[in-house]
């Protein structure tokens, strides 16, 4: 009888605490959603105010869609983040709006890849054409903040401060140690010299072909990055690379001498600039608003142009199905197309892409949306971080491609990986299997068993025919001969100026700069941007997968800027079908 109770008590307690927490969400949910109701999403800016900028949080192309962006629940802090959308759209707002008197850059680090860095700078360096100041500031400039700091009319440090300035690096992870321990054997069907996808699961170190492709585009990418400091600061690029090899901006004073900063100064000294800039007295507090607060939200504007320029966002790994607002579904992406490809009023297509590739069937079910859309009305792909092997499929079809001279694409090629963990399962576990088939290939694909050289070449044919498909279509997309489209392909990855050069890109420029070239292609002048895919619900994304999303928030949380390695692995282990996807993920730290 007393367990009856214990039980009893507990099932009550458990029902009581379930209720408790939902009741939460409820009143969380109520208060977001009245909040938003009972503001027109605008703030009211004063007169000679400093916008701030502090992008201390991971850049994504979208703002995401969530009322409880700015609300703590159960002592965890939440943070409105912009996406880079929005991020672009308040620097220009803030360029033209008189009660903004300039840009306080509060730069520390940065967690964006380094095209989604140079379009911001480049907003930054078209807010100064308005002749209204940016100042930097930073106690710890990383890599990737100080190339942004430096589109700032001054750029100061803090005196006991650093900035770590040492050049690029791109590093890969590999399994093959791991795979050997357990006794499991990564079987390897690809196309392409140059296609490494596959290397961590086959070497411990890159390959000689590997490296020469990685020491290419990434000496192109910091060529770029040098250049445009060397620009902005008036340092010539010789010194720069001078200072980053020999790791001379050791303290504070030798950002001084070589010219890196404009000062050393400590935040109040800064401030006290500030005031000054905007004639505010030193006893009185700057006027000031936060990005995230000033930035306009996606939707706000009204237009009163019924021409209409369709904005399609394909961002993350390529994937059957629906997919999500971090990953690329065939089915929502092409549907997106195809509802801005029927509709009357959408003139034309700007298709963003940025992703590492994925799934080569779905790559090419997106593909046939893009061909049937360009036939209607011009079609234009802006890439942003990467847009690379299932990322270019999307786009080589378009009518003109934009990239950012530190755009990773290419990579042309493809690959399938079927594990054999026969001894996994024997040695390790001791598991065997038996069983029957109704013929000679019916289990092809198990991971039971290695293949035998007759499925290894019914693969290799059907790996082969993809590779065949994707450079055909890259040939007739950019109007090149197919042998000519092989002798860049074979898997190669490039930077965005590399492309250019090569003919897989038209030009250099951002999401902007493709806009109006649709625009221009599609005669309008004036019209209003429309966004697709419409972004995941989130109060349906709030019930969805919740115990995984829960898990992937304390995971990132614990491992910090190692979660990519955590993600790689995951990543690794979901492969499925034949893959055009790239390994690299750079950043500038």
């Amino acid at each position: 009888m007393k367990d009856f109770f214990k039980f009893v008590f507990a099932s009550m307690l458990g029902f009581i605490l379930s209720f408790f927490v939902l009741f939460l969400l409820l009143i969380v949910l109520i208060t977001a959603v009245i909040s938003t109701a009972g503001s027109d999403g605008k703030v009211n800016v004063a007169s000679n105010s400093v916008l701030h900028i502090s992008l201390d949080y991971p850049i994504k192309e979208r703002t995401d869609k969530n009322p409880f962006a700015e609300l703590s629940l159960l002592g965890l802090e939440s943070k409105k983040k912009l996406g880079l959308n929005e991020i672009l759209k308040g620097i220009e707002e803030a360029k033209s709006d008189d009660h903004i008197k300039g840009i306080y850059l509060d730069a520390s680090s940065l967690s964006s890849g380094m095209a989604t860095m140079e379009e911001i700078r480049n907003a930054l360096l078209d807010f100064k054409k308005s002749g209204k100041f940016i100042i930097a500031y930073s106690e710890v400039y990383s890599q990737g903040a100080y190339y942004l700091a430096t589109a700032a009319d001054k750029i100061y440090l803090n005196p006991e401060g650093m900035i770590d300035f040492r050049g690029l690096s791109s590093e890969i992870m590999f399994f093959k140690g791991t795979l050997e321990k357990l006794d499991i054997e990564a079987q390897i069907i690809k196309v392409g010299t140059y296609k490494s996808a596959v290397e961590p699961f086959i070497l411990d170190k890159m390959s000689e072909p590997n490296r020469q492709q990685v020491t290419s585009f990434l000496g192109s990418m910091y060529d770029h990055f040098l250049s445009e400091i060397s620009k902005s600061r008036k340092i010539p690029k010789n010194t720069l690379f001078s200072l980053a090899d020999s790791a001379k901006i050791r303290a504070p004073k030798d950002a001084l001498t070589f010219k890196m900063v404009d000062g050393l100064k400590y935040k109040d000294e800064v401030l006290d600039e500030l005031k000054k800039l905007t004639n505010i007295d030193k006893k009185k507090e700057i006027k000031s608003v936060s990005l995230e607060e000033y930035a306009p939200s996606e939707g706000e504007k009204e237009e009163s142009s019924q021409n209409r320029i369709a904005v399609i966002y394909a961002n993350g790994e390529i994937m059957s199905g629906e997919g999500n607002d971090e990953t690329i579904g065939s089915e929502r992406i092409s549907r997106a197309i195809r509802k801005a490809r029927t509709d009357d009023k959408v003139k034309a297509i700007v298709l963003r892409i940025n992703s590492p590739g994925g799934s080569a069937l779905a790559s090419d079910v997106i593909w046939r949306e893009t061909v049937l859309a360009k036939k209607s009305k011009p079609v234009i792909v802006s890439m942003g971080d990467l847009a690379a092997s299932g990322g270019y499929y999307i786009a080589c079809a378009a009518d003109s491609i934009f990239a950012q001279p530190n755009t990773i694409t290419g990579s042309i090629g493809v690959f399938g990986i079927i594990p054999n963990m026969q001894k996994f399962f024997n040695n390790k576990l001791g598991i065997t299997f038996d069983g029957v088939k109704t013929g000679k290939f019916a289990d092809l694909g198990t991971v039971s068993r290695p293949l035998t050289e007759t499925e290894k070449m019914i693969i290799q044919l059907e790996v082969n025919k993809t590779y065949d498909t994707f450079t055909k279509k890259v040939a007739d997309g950019r109007k090149k001969s197919q042998s000519y489209i092989d002798s860049i392909g074979q898997g190669r990855v490039w930077s965005g100026t590399e492309a250019l050069q090569r003919g897989l890109v038209d030009r250099l420029g951002d999401i902007d700069d493709a806009i109006a070239s649709a625009a221009k292609k599609a005669k309008i002048k004036d019209f209003k941007i429309v966004n697709y895919p419409a972004q995941v619900d989130p109060i349906k994304s709030l019930f969805d997968n919740s115990a995984d999303k829960v898990k992937t928030y304390f995971v990132k949380r614990e491992l910090g800027d190692n979660f990519i390695y955590y993600e790689q692995m995951r990543s690794a282990l979901n492969l499925s079908g034949v893959q055009a996807r790239i390994p690299y993920n750079i950043q500038i730290r």
